[in-house]
């Protein structure tokens, strides 16, 4: 479909850029994604999708705005407290552009739901969200795109066994519930640094659906906010995963 030129004006930087250009931003008009969690993560991510012009996002959180969420949610004001994440994050994409078509679920996501996007972004703070997530991508075949973020470190990596063959699942990198996992609710974390994830999140999404670049199949991006310096760690396979080796 041809776009009209408020889409031309609006899409014009990415139509400038030969790895997008005109293909990928009807590649974009015709994504579907479904990002679990409204908050520190999926919010900055959201935004930067619908932004970027994605034609479906849905989005899962069954949470309410608390005003210990402002200092990293910046989706959120002080007036959405004790409102639902999900139906204001909803409303915010659906403003910033009303192009994109937007479905809001006000529930915690369990391993059987049934969710719209060819994209998975697993914006959550709990493993047993992200192993339940990690196996649906597998088993149904679609990208997960997943970031992490405590203290004043963050992750984002692209899990896309159900996809390539070669390439590793989740679990593969994380088999089990850490002993001595942390969340950001008891050790704290960075505001911007759960921004940076959260646009580096977007990112991926966007480069798997445009084509362009390489994502971050096989491979974990950790961001150091303390030292400004960042790393790439190879992910591989475990032939014995209890998810992608089956």
């Amino acid at each position: 479909m041809a776009l009209t030129a408020e889409q031309l004006d609006r899409h014009k930087r990415h139509l400038l850029l030969k790895e997008i250009g005109g293909p990928g931003v009807q590649k974009l008009r015709a994504a579907k994604v479904t990002i679990i969690g409204a908050g520190a993560l999926g919010g900055p991510c959201a935004l930067y999708l619908a932004a970027a012009g994605v034609g479906e996002i849905e989005i899962w959180d069954d949470d309410v705005v608390d005003r210990s969420n402002l200092q990293r949610q910046v989706q959120f004001t002080e007036a959405d407290i004790d409102r639902s994440k999900a139906e204001i994050l909803g409303d915010r994409l659906q403003a910033l552009n009303p192009d994109v078509k937007v479905s809001v679920q006000t529930q915690r996501f369990a391993p059987g739901a049934d969710l719209l996007g060819a994209i998975l972004i697993d914006a959550t703070d709990n493993f047993e969200t992200r192993f339940a997530l990690n196996a649906l991508a597998h088993e149904s075949g679609r990208y997960l795109v997943s970031g992490a973020a405590s203290r004043w470190t963050g992750q984002i990596s692209v899990y896309a066994s159900g996809v390539d063959t070669d390439a590793p699942c989740y679990a593969c990198f994380v088999p089990e519930l850490p002993p001595e996992a942390e969340a950001c609710d008891d050790v704290g974390v960075v505001g911007a640094l759960t921004g940076m994830v959260g646009t580096r999140m977007a990112l991926e999404a966007i480069k798997i659906v445009a084509g362009a670049g390489k994502p971050l199949i096989g491979r974990l991006l950790i961001i150091d906010g303390l030292s400004g310096e960042s790393r790439v760690l190879k992910l591989r396979p475990n032939p014995d995963c209890s998810v992608c080796s089956r």
